[in-house]
């Protein structure tokens, strides 16, 4: 059996997601090798740029702890999202391997705590473990929604295009048969009129 040839759109796909998940996770990784000082600057830089953003709006402001616990959330969120990315494009069962990227993602959130506990002025926290978890659950989940909806508007508009298609053919066929029955018909009339024909002629 000739095996199916990858579309070069997928092979492309491919690259892109799992470039940008080992970016994230390598984002995520040196984030954790930072010593405590320069955490908690980024941490205060953050801070100060999200609440005078919320300021505009009227809400706010966040604290510090917060920020790092949101930042922690989201950047998990983020690598469970490209994970279940990466496994649509490698597999079209990819709700049937969900676990793969779910495993995968708390792999993840317990090697970057665990970097954590060498670093000067850092601290491991289950809290956080946890965070990140839900996190890349999250994410997960979110890009699993978005693959079912896509998948379900894909074979709508495939079963419309179809029932298009037997439609068109089956008119065509009604066409075909009406002008074979009008063929018909004008051949017995022809034959009838060359036998009047032949009996005004007797």
């Amino acid at each position: 059996m000739q095996q199916q040839k990858t579309s070069h759109w997928l092979i492309a796909f491919r690259v892109i997601f799992t470039a940008a998940l080992l970016a994230c996770i390598l984002f995520i990784f040196r984030n954790s090798m930072q010593t405590g000082e320069v955490s908690s600057a980024r941490s205060q830089a953050v801070t100060m740029l999200v609440n005078g953003f919320l300021g505009k709006f009227g809400l706010g402001p966040l604290s510090e702890h917060i920020i790092r616990k949101l930042a922690h959330f989201s950047e998990f969120m983020l690598e469970g999202f490209l994970r279940m990315l990466c496994l649509r494009v490698y597999t079209r069962h990819f709700v049937r391997h969900i676990s793969w990227p779910l495993l995968a993602g708390m792999s993840t959130a317990l090697m970057d705590e665990t970097i954590q506990i060498s670093i000067p002025n850092r601290t491991s926290s289950v809290t956080d473990v946890w965070i990140d978890m839900a996190g890349a659950i999250a994410g997960l989940f979110a890009a699993l929604i978005i693959l079912l909806i896509l998948r379900a508007t894909t074979a709508f508009y495939q079963v419309k295009r179809e029932n298009k298609a037997l439609r068109a053919e089956q008119e065509a066929l009604r066409q075909r048969e009406h002008e074979r029955l009008a063929r018909r018909a004008a051949h017995r009339a022809a034959q009838g009129e060359d036998n009047n024909e032949e009996e005004d002629e007797a």
